[in-house]
């Protein structure tokens, strides 16, 4: 393998000539579930070499090294007739009862489906997967590189593109909260694992002993809706040494009755950035109290973080600006969490961050659960690095940019009490955001009139705008429903 760019490069060069893989989505999928075989199949073979008594989950025949590893096996019409009629009922069948590998298997590829249909073609790409040592640290440490590279191609996938956040987002927000060796860490809307795998990077730099290392891996725990993103997650987080990411469920974390979330649900850190701009099916809704009903699927997910974080708890967030100045159900939920929560810091994103998935303004909130109200809340501005106007694929935010802010944000022990005020830090009292009706959108007091700005930033803004339409239209409308439920309930 000559370098990273060139293995991943060839790979898709092979599967785009599959008249079955006729896009990233597609490619991508058919790519975890091999890749999650491969890393499963790699770290079986370590555990045998450790354990006498040590038996695979996998009916016989059907683990990698019994029908990929022989670079001259099984191709062709063949390769294509085991997969399809073979391999993936049987992963798909496997008896769950047998433990937590068996079982994570089975919900793996539940779901999975082979695209490609040459099986020529087919043979090709496990062979260039063959190529590939999960077991040896060199291999191990490229093939981070390479599935960060895949990870970002999600962002040309269509709506695909939701499921990844920046790599310097995810550990920012985890430095910032800080989880600690014992305490659980919990994505309720995982995507691919970002902000799970930089969890089990942060709590294994306090871990000393193998002991140590079992906390670790038992301690992070996500939910994940969507099929392509919870394979991509199981296997990134193997990629990442948890043997059995069992604590990763493919579900519909808002499904779930909010009032059936009891204590033992409730965790001690989260970090997440639930999907935003869209909205959940009928009936999700019904599944909240009355006064937080909407379909809006980042208001739902706050609503459940304030259920799930324990006392003393603390939560990161990935969060858009028409979460901070919506009206209606939106400002019920920030008068709860500001009621019921220390909402201390927001760090104000600029545009760019998400793109090309979205151009709109993201912000990152930060809170604990004090038992006691919000009395005032800090805000950061994260600007542009001197010479860039904006985000993009090729040149996105990076972790180093967030230094600045690090270095400002105090200890949370002492109230932050040495923040100061600068061209990019302030704060607001609590009463006076509840004068203004609970809206967040606080615009930096120190910055200056620079004119009309340009169209690479007033583009932004203005769909920035449209989305605050889009809020009030949609407030509007669960006001309206709100009010027709009960009088026919009156009635």
């Amino acid at each position: 393998m000559s370098s990273v760019s060139s293995l991943v490069k060839s790979i898709q060069n092979v599967m785009r000539k599959d008249a079955g893989t006729y896009g990233d989505a597609q490619r991508l999928e058919q790519l975890g579930w091999l890749f999650f075989l491969k890393i499963f199949d790699d770290r079986e073979q370590e555990l045998e070499l450790m354990r006498d008594d040590y038996r695979s989950p996998l009916p016989d025949g059907l683990r990698w090294s019994d029908w990929a590893a022989d670079e001259e096996g099984i191709t062709g019409d063949s390769l294509l007739s085991f997969v399809d009629n073979r391999l993936l009922p049987g992963l798909k069948n496997v008896d769950a009862s047998t433990g937590d590998a068996a079982a994570l298997v089975r919900e793996t590829f539940a779901d999975v489906n082979n695209y490609m249909k040459n099986g020529t073609l087919l043979r090709q790409v496990v062979n260039k997967i063959n190529g590939i040592d999960f077991n040896a640290s060199a291999d191990r440490h490229l093939f981070g590189d390479i599935y960060e590279q895949l990870l970002r191609d999600l962002q040309s996938a269509g709506n695909a593109g939701e499921f990844y956040t920046p790599r310097a987002v995810t550990r920012f927000i985890v430095d910032r909260v800080n989880p600690r060796l014992g305490e659980r860490v919990l994505d309720p809307a995982c995507g691919t694992g970002g902000f799970l795998t930089c969890a089990i990077e942060h709590l294994r730099e306090q871990a000393k002993t193998g002991e140590d290392e079992r906390t670790v891996q038992n301690s992070v725990a996500g939910i994940e809706k969507k099929h392509l993103p919870h394979v991509l997650c199981v296997t990134n987080l193997m990629l990442h040494g948890v043997d059995v990411p069992s604590n990763v469920k493919h579900d519909n974390t808002l499904a779930k009755p909010l009032k059936s979330w009891g204590r033992g649900d409730r965790v001690e850190t989260i970090v997440t950035n639930p999907p935003f701009g869209g909205m959940e099916e009928d009936g999700v809704e019904a599944n909240f109290p009355a006064d937080f009903r909407t379909r809006e699927t980042a208001d739902l997910f706050l609503v459940l973080l304030m259920r799930l974080l324990e006392p003393g708890g603390r939560a990161g967030l990935v969060l858009p600006d028409g979460t901070l100045f919506g009206e209606g159900v939106k400002t019920r939920i920030k008068e709860r969490l500001m009621g019921d929560f220390n909402l201390h810091t927001i760090v104000r994103l600029p545009g760019g961050v998400f793109a090309p998935y979205t151009s709109i303004k993201t912000n990152l909130l930060f809170f604990t659960n004090t038992g006691g109200p919000t009395k005032q809340i800090w805000y950061y501005e994260h600007r542009y690095p001197p010479g860039v106007k904006s985000y993009n694929k090729t040149k996105p935010i990076r972790y180093e940019e967030f230094e600045p802010i690090r270095a400002w944000w105090g200890e949370e022990a002492d109230g932050f009490a040495a923040r100061e005020e600068t061209e990019q830090a302030w704060r607001v009292s609590a009463a006076e955001v509840a004068k203004n009706g609970y809206n967040l959108d606080v615009k930096n007091p120190h910055a200056g009139d620079d004119g009309p700005g340009d169209v690479d930033e007033l583009l932004p803004e203005y769909e920035a705008l449209l989305a605050r339409i889009a809020a009030t239209r949609a407030a509007l409308r669960d006001e309206l429903r709100t009010a027709l439920e009960s009088t026919a309930g009156a009635a």
